[in-house]
């Protein structure tokens, strides 16, 4: 079943790349208490997520923040070692934390995985963001196959 507005996220273990390795990080931790822009894109280094959806959301950090947005966050079925790399690679700084779902828990616990095969890159997310306050989709914002506009920093500013 594919979450919708009004439902509670379900706990999953995703992994952030620190100084110390890799650190598990359970999503109730990630949005208890806190409202978060969290978007999520079907791979790190990707054409569309690296010239569009990743830049598009460092870009409007200040905007988002200013909104009332406690933490931008980045998932992708990717492991934390590669998000980190990619954050690195496109200077996201501390304005967006890089999040992994090596095993696409959360993604296949919320209904929005997707299969990439075809294009030998197995299973990953769906294209989306959401706003996510104290754990409940407040705002969520799907893309049809291989389009890219409501999942956009722009398109989610507005919905605050």
């Amino acid at each position: 079943m594919t979450i919708k507005v009004g439902d509670k996220l379900p706990n999953a273990t995703i992994s952030q790349a620190t100084a110390e390795g890799p650190r598990p990080i359970q999503t109730d931790d990630l949005f208890k208490g806190k409202t978060v822009a969290l978007f999520a894109l079907p791979g790190a280094f990707t054409p569309t997520c690296s010239a569009k959806h990743l830049p598009g959301f460092k870009q409007l950090a200040p905007e988002l923040k200013a909104k009332g947005v406690d933490t931008i966050a980045c998932l992708s079925v990717n492991d934390a070692f590669v998000m980190k790399a990619w954050g690195e690679d496109q200077a996201v700084g501390d304005d967006i934390i890089m999040l992994g779902d090596g095993n696409g828990d959360f993604t296949t616990a919320i209904g929005l995985e997707m299969d990439g095969s075809k294009f030998g890159m197995g299973k990953r997310s769906q294209r989306y963001s959401m706003i996510v306050k104290d754990g409940v989709v407040a705002e969520l914002n799907v893309e049809q196959g291989g389009e890219f506009r409501v999942s956009a920093a722009d398109y989610l500013l507005a919905q605050l």
